[in-house]
């Protein structure tokens, strides 16, 4: 039966400014998408477009045209929950990563009976939990140290520290400080570059940060320099995540074309950057068949983007934390059934909040 589709935006404030190598964020603009049945008035589906300036492909200046401009053709074309799949599934959408995100999650919602369970597995029905990595921000080095503090008296046994913006001296030292407190079969530890080395630098780098056993290194050098990345991935002595470098890059055929060439340890799935979950599923089949690991990742979603990467996350068999834990980064979430307890994301039985009105 003919589908509505509306959308209210949202700021969200965070609680310190949120610094990558890219530049420091104070909010995050995002949209609700609300779907609705003409036969079922009484159920809306929900679900977040949250594109990430500076990063995503689809932040634009008009996003917010773009989703009107969808809401029209719903409306026009009197389009089913089967025709909405279609287009979906159709290449419309591919230029619009965190739209088609935000639709597919609102579609399942809406066929679920709108009530933020789109997944039925031991998660959602809060019989399991999700392992996740603590998130250390950069920061001056003060700052840095109180974060990791707090996270291992919180009890996690992964961290993952944003690197690149600090002297590369100082991010060694706050390295070595944390294995003086725990070595490596107590505490994993990520870093994530954000592409911050130079490729001339990054090999020497790597050299250094290997002292430190760690797990993995997250994207060392910036995107689209295939070759230089495939020669790191070789010879590294730190396995490599690619994470950036998925963006933008939504044929399965480009994709199987960059895993071959680059070969990389690992690669890291962020649903609003890559096109939603089913686009997630295919990067995952693809890292299945090569032999290389994979975790998901939020992208600074609320609380609503983050429940349905949560609950899709849990469909697989999980062998590593995942990067689910941006929840408490701001001032003004959407309450929700979401908590961490001691390194582990839990659905619980909470209600949750309605959504804002319109700002």
């Amino acid at each position: 039966m003919p589908l509505h589709l509306s959308f209210t935006p949202h700021q969200l404030q965070f609680k310190f400014d949120a610094r990558t190598s890219r530049g420091a964020m104070r909010s995050h603009q995002v949209y609700y998408l609300l779907l609705h049945d003409s036969d079922n008035p009484g159920v809306t589906g929900i679900g977040e477009c949250a594109p990430l300036p500076g990063l995503s492909i689809d932040a634009r200046p008009d996003l917010k045209t773009r989703l009107q401009n969808l809401a029209d053709e719903i409306e026009a074309e009197q389009l089913s929950k089967e025709g909405l799949w279609q287009l979906l599934n159709s290449d419309v959408l591919l230029d619009w990563p965190s739209v088609r995100f935000g639709l597919e999650t609102a579609l399942l919602d809406l066929q679920n009976g709108g009530k933020k369970v789109l997944y039925d597995n031991s998660f959602s029905q809060g019989k399991t939990g999700i392992p996740i990595n603590g998130l250390i921000w950069m920061g001056e080095k003060d700052f840095m140290q109180e974060q990791i503090r707090k996270k291992l008296a919180e009890g996690y046994t992964c961290l993952k520290l944003k690197i690149g913006s600090l002297d590369f001296a100082t991010e060694l030292d706050l390295l070595h400080q944390i294995r003086e407190v725990a070595g490596p079969d107590e505490l994993t530890i990520r870093v994530d570059a954000n592409g911050a080395f130079a490729p001339d630098e990054a090999f020497r780098k790597l050299e250094r940060l290997a002292r430190y056993s760690l797990h993995s290194i997250e994207q060392p050098i910036r995107q689209g320099q295939a070759e230089h990345m495939q020669q790191l991935c070789a010879y590294t002595p730190i396995p490599i995540a690619l994470d950036e470098e998925l963006i933008g890059v939504p044929q399965t055929a480009k994709q199987t074309e960059l895993l071959e060439f680059i070969r990389p340890q690992y690669i890291i799935l962020k649903p609003t950057l890559v096109g939603g979950l089913q686009a997630s599923a295919d990067w995952i089949t693809l890292a299945h068949k090569k032999g290389i690991g994979w975790w998901m990742t939020s992208a600074l979603e609320s609380n609503i983007g983050l429940n349905a990467i949560s609950q899709f996350t849990a469909n697989y068999p999980i062998t590593m934390p995942q990067g689910l834990g941006t929840g408490q980064l701001y001032h003004n979430n959407i309450a929700s059934p979401l908590q961490i307890d001691k390194g582990w994301l839990w659905y619980s039985n909470s209600n949750w909040a309605t959504l804002p009105a319109d700002e």
